[in-house]
């Protein structure tokens, strides 16, 4: 399966008009999307090659978690990209896309599965997550007990980090479908399962302290958001926000179905209209 990212909706009024500040951008990234469209638009020798291939991020996936089941692995994950990247925009606010990943069943695993399997199976699913958010130009900002937070740098144009951001979370749940659970099942280890959540907006980026060590974390309505709708979705789906869900190209637009919230349980309010802010999810696969 290969999820490619589609690019005409971005032809018009959709990039920076300023190409180096497109470039500057992903100066940390270099062989970003962005910079791929960049220089279609600059007229590149190189075509619209760049996709997201969901097979190689499986084929991936499998290598590690076979050597780490034999216990030939060990995995390292660093939220070092994130941080080197906020600590450029400390005490501002920036446009980001907000993801929150968070593992389906884990509770009742820690019940019942002994502590060195569900510390493997929460290392696994960190780090697999993880690798497919870096492999979409995302970062990782933190992980909370058993959820994955992440965030899409916005600021150069919005309708790409979104995309990316979708996309993201759909091979999220492909490698978790095709990659993890299939080699879970060997082992006679529980399934995995993910419930994604995505909104965006300014963020206030906040750091704890003085010197450079200090942790950085963001701070905005649209972090409360994204946690929120996490909630509400089902397993192996993705929700997003009204606001990101404008932004999508008609085609991916066509996957998701608004969904009914009762105000009891939805307190959110559109910044714009003051009405209640509508949320989406992705729909069955028929």
């Amino acid at each position: 399966m290969t999820l490619n990212l589609t690019l005409s909706h971005y032809w018009k009024a959709n990039l920076t008009d300023d190409p180096a500040k497109e470039k500057s951008s992903n100066e940390k990234r270099p062989d970003s999307t962005s910079e791929t469209i960049v220089g279609m638009m600059m007229g590149s020798s190189e075509a619209s090659t760049k996709i997201i291939d969901s097979e190689t991020l499986v084929a991936q996936t499998q290598d590690r978690l076979w050597r780490a089941l034999k216990r030939r692995y060990q995995y390292d994950t660093s939220l070092k990209p994130g941080q080197d990247y906020l600590r450029d925009h400390v005490s501002s606010k920036i446009p980001l896309v907000v993801m929150y990943a968070d593992l389906v069943g884990s509770t009742n695993m820690s019940m019942t599965l002994p502590v060195d399997k569900l510390v493997t199976i929460i290392r696994a699913f960190t780090h697999e997550m993880s690798s497919v958010v870096e492999s979409h130009d995302g970062y990782v900002l933190k992980y909370v007990g058993d959820a994955i937070i992440a965030f899409f740098p916005a600021s150069y144009n919005k309708l790409l980090a979104c995309d990316k951001a979708v996309q993201c979370a759909h091979s999220m749940i492909t490698v978790i479908k095709n990659g993890i659970n299939p080699i879970l099942n060997q082992y006679d280890y529980p399934e995995l399962g993910v419930k994604i959540g995505i909104d965006e907006g300014e963020n206030v980026i906040v750091q704890y302290g003085h010197d450079k060590s200090s942790l950085i974390d963001i701070l905005g309505y649209s972090m409360s958001i994204a946690a929120k709708i996490t909630s509400l979705t089902s397993p192996n789906r993705v929700s997003i926000g009204e606001d990101v869900y404008n932004l999508l190209h008609p085609s991916e637009k066509a996957k998701f179905k608004e969904m009914k919230l009762d105000t009891d349980e939805w307190k959110y309010r559109n910044r714009y209209t003051d009405r209640m802010y509508k949320v989406y999810t992705m729909m069955e696969n028929k």
